[in-house]
């Protein structure tokens, strides 16, 4: 059998809406994870995927005049389009409309009942339309859904529900022992109260939504949505209560479940306890990370204060987005999205550290180096001093600390322009040819080593970068040419650019 794979996964995301820079922000980042451990020679399996069931897509296709199904097909064809504009390199993308996860969800309602964990009752409560949540009348803010802050209304329906009270001492206990499954830890207190204050049952099934995976048993019920989503990432790679299949086994446990923390409570709490249930190992790692807002509001789509991906790569490429969605703010706190950020961000770090940094050397190169781009400087210090470094940015990528490993990346990116402008290479080409082809050397030699930095975050530029600093290329080297700027600078203020409209 080979090895385990490592296992990262994003939430499935709803399809009420087209996808947005928030869907991106988490996206961009499992694909950076998963870029770089693949680039370590580890086995990797990354998914994704839309969650398609439930009352809020129900309505939102029936104000489009279209069947549920046909508008799931249309959004969830539109975010695999953006995930193959942003550079996503997932292995699967999971539909909970599709078949395979279908008959699971029902397999494992069918087995929970069986086992007395599921069972019949009545609920009446407070339910969160656009966030498709019951919550306690003491979660409500004055009426009004935590996340949404839209007033809360009233389900009062047959249901089945799920013992998660008989989970609350085990999930202590799981915790307490690995001290990680919730991360940030700075997050996981919040969850830790709402244990401890004392689990209640949850309902896991609905009467009053007809799109949703019906219960086997009882047809008249669907199973609630949350139950259906959480379950993708079982039922993907091949999980099934009587039978897995032999993938499920070199992909599960999960390593890293990458969520918003809107949704940390269903994913650390509501999802292990249904694993505990089933007798199946937990994930690893359960990692919320914070929201984007749009002056001071958390970006989404009910309250329509959100950024389109594709507008910005339309004006600035897709690798300055990826850049600025990780660079931006620590991955795991809340940030504030603003295309003036943004273009001052892409100009200062992208358009003059780097891209500026890149042109000089290979400029110069082109003139200098004789027509052959050099072997490997021995006794460098400055390359030895750069790769130093690569230890750091590997810990912090594997730590989810995407802006600190951007830091340290550029922070070497600041190293080299200071070696630049203090061996002046433009007056040892008067004075010393032989010097300035031995700096040249190096400076080919370290941004060599910045590209393979860059590659999980802005792959289609460090593509471009290797392709002209020869990287691959056979031992007779490749002729170094003048090169087109990595990031043309922006001065892009005139009306209907992004975040002027």
């Amino acid at each position: 059998m080979k090895s385990k794979k490592f296992y990262v996964t994003t939430p499935l995301y709803c399809v009420t809406a087209k996808p947005h820079i928030g869907h991106a922000y988490t996206t961009v980042a499992a694909d950076v994870l998963a870029r770089h451990l693949r680039s370590k020679d580890l086995p990797v399996h990354f998914q994704t995927g839309t969650d398609e069931h439930g009352s809020g897509i129900e309505k939102t296709a029936g104000e489009k005049g279209v069947a549920p199904k046909a508008w799931c097909d249309r959004i969830s064809a539109e975010f695999r389009a953006l995930w193959k504009t942003l550079d996503i390199s997932y292995d699967h993308f999971l539909r909970t409309t599709d078949a395979s996860h279908e008959a699971g969800v029902q397999a494992v309602f069918e087995r929970l009942l069986k086992t007395g964990d599921i069972y019949k009752g009545y609920y009446e409560g407070p339910y969160c339309a656009s966030c498709e949540a019951f919550y306690d009348e003491s979660e409500l803010k004055e009426g009004r859904c935590p996340v949404h802050g839209t007033p809360a209304g009233r389900v009062s329906e047959e249901t089945y529900f799920f013992r998660l009270a008989r989970y609350e001492k085990a999930l202590l206990e799981h915790y307490e022992r690995h001290p990680d499954f919730l991360s940030p830890r700075y997050r996981a207190q919040e969850l830790l109260n709402f244990v401890k204050s004392g689990l209640k049952d949850i309902s896991v099934s609905r009467t009053r939504v007809s799109w949703g995976v019906p219960v086997r048993s009882d047809p008249g019920h669907t199973v609630y949505v949350w139950f259906d989503a959480l379950l993708n990432y079982a039922t993907g790679p091949g999980y099934g209560p009587e039978r897995p299949s032999a993938g499920f086994a070199q992909v599960w446990p999960a390593d890293v479940h990458l969520v918003g923390k809107e949704i940390f409570r269903f994913h650390g709490v509501v999802w292990p306890a249904m694993l505990l249930a089933l007798g199946v190992e937990l994930p690893r790692k359960v990692y919320a990370h914070g929201w984007w807002t749009i002056n001071g509001a958390k970006m989404s789509k009910s309250r329509g204060n959100f950024i389109m991906a594709e507008d910005v790569v339309r004006d600035y490429g897709v690798d300055a987005l990826r850049y600025f969605l990780l660079r931006e703010m620590p991955f795991g706190q809340d940030g504030d999205f603003s295309m003036e950020a943004f273009r001052r961000r892409y100009n200062a770090d992208l358009a003059s550290d780097l891209g500026n940094l890149f042109s000089r050397v290979m400029n110069m190169a082109a003139g200098y180096l004789e027509h052959r781009l050099p072997h490997k400087p021995e006794g460098s210090p400055v390359f030895s001093e750069l790769s130093s470094r690569t230890p750091e940015i590997d810990r912090s990528i594997e730590a989810l600390q995407f802006s600190e490993a951007l830091e340290q990346i550029w922070r070497g990116v600041s190293r080299l322009n200071r070696l630049v402008d203090e061996r002046k290479p433009w007056d040892l080409a008067r004075k010393d040819p032989a010097a300035l082809r031995a700096f040249l050397n190096e400076m080919v030699w370290c941004l060599r080593l910045v590209a393979g930095w860059l590659d999980p975050f802005m792959p289609a530029t460090a593509s471009r970068m290797h392709l002209q600093l020869g990287v691959g290329m056979t031992s007779g080297g490749v002729e170094p040419q003048k090169v087109p700027p990595l990031f043309p600078r922006k001065h892009d203020d005139k009306p209907g650019a992004p975040g002027n409209n």
